[in-house]
């Protein structure tokens, strides 16, 4: 009778590795600390923005350092700083991260789940967008928006954000652009200034006023029209915050050059008033950006559809023709 044998596969010359499990292995967690902790050069600011303890952010740093064989932060006492290597890991760690992050935004976008990320200015969002945001919620109350603020452009490409409303001239290459609202600057003052002093059409006009300088909307612009002698004044009240000079103006305190994006609400209720009808248009207008990948989410395209239509109705400043 033949000899039946079992057959076992051959010895492998080194351990078969399973789909993924190098991933798997990967110190993610302590990779996304020591990024924290290599941006805010502190162990305990690093853990308040992270949500941990101090201790827990230091171990998992340590458990790094032995993970990769290298010191990547030196510390003296509160000091802390990068190493060379350190250093050198830091942006590689970093961008690994936000591509990871990028892919798994992808991966829930294409089912449209997940807040809807949206940049904008802090002025256009505290002036113009705050007092109607209610209604985006009562049209949309299953859709979660989360507002981004800031001057820098958010590269909508690699940040994850799905849309933006950018100032602007429109001049974005690989986005999908919709131009929302033209710009105006007009002066503003308090109501009672303005009855006391009287309307301004003319440079000799504004010398009875006290001046409300702003970095973003100089004199200048509205002197000659076209903004060619721009310059921060040496003198005067100065801001280089929109919000800021006009809480100044409604107490009082002087004649603000304002985009009049940012003023109509509080001139329609009395809190300003438009002290000239000479309007001068802004170099610069307002629209709606996104990638042609987000522009296909229905959550993007509902607060574009929003967003357009609050734009539509919204009036042009005094002695302006409203676009046809």
């Amino acid at each position: 009778m033949a000899e039946t044998r079992s057959r076992r596969a051959p010895a492998s010359t080194g351990a078969r590795r399973r789909p993924g499990g190098a991933i798997r292995r990967l110190p993610l967690g302590s990779l996304r600390v020591f990024v924290a902790v290599a941006e805010h050069l502190s162990f305990t600011r690093a853990a308040d923005a992270l949500g941990v303890t101090t201790s827990a952010a230091s171990m998992q740093i340590q458990a790094l350092e032995q993970y990769l064989g290298v010191a990547l932060l030196r510390r003296s006492g509160r000091q802390v700083e990068l190493t060379a290597e350190g250093a050198a890991l830091l942006p590689r760690v970093r961008d690994g991260l936000a591509a990871l992050e990028i892919a798994l935004d992808g991966a829930r976008a294409e089912r449209g789940a997940g807040p809807l990320r949206v940049t904008m200015l802090s002025s256009f969002l505290a002036q113009w967008l705050m007092p109607r945001l209610a209604s985006f919620s009562d049209q949309h109350p299953r859709i979660d928006l989360q507002i981004h603020t800031g001057i820098e452009v958010v590269d909508l490409l690699r940040s994850g954000t799905h849309a933006a409303v950018r100032f602007g001239s429109g001049g974005w290459p690989n986005l999908e652009v919709e131009k929302l609202l033209d710009e105006w600057l007009v002066p503003v003052c308090k109501p009672s200034l303005l009855k006391r002093l009287g309307p301004v059409h003319a440079a000799e006009d504004l010398k009875r006023y006290r001046l409300m300088h702003s970095t973003s909307e100089p004199w200048s612009i509205w002197l000659f029209d076209d903004g060619a002698t721009e310059r921060w004044p040496s003198s005067g009240i100065a801001f280089d915050d929109s919000v800021a000079i006009l809480r100044a103006t409604e107490a009082g305190q002087g004649l603000a050059l304002a985009r009049w994006s940012l003023v109509a609400d509080e001139v329609r209720e009395g809190r300003l008033a438009v002290a000239s009808p000479r309007a001068v248009k802004f170099a610069r207008s307002y629209y709606f950006a996104c990638t042609a990948a987000a522009a296909r989410l229905d959550k993007v395209e509902a607060f574009r559809r929003w967003i357009r239509e609050q734009t539509r109705g919204f009036p042009p400043p005094p002695g302006v023709a409203a676009p046809g």
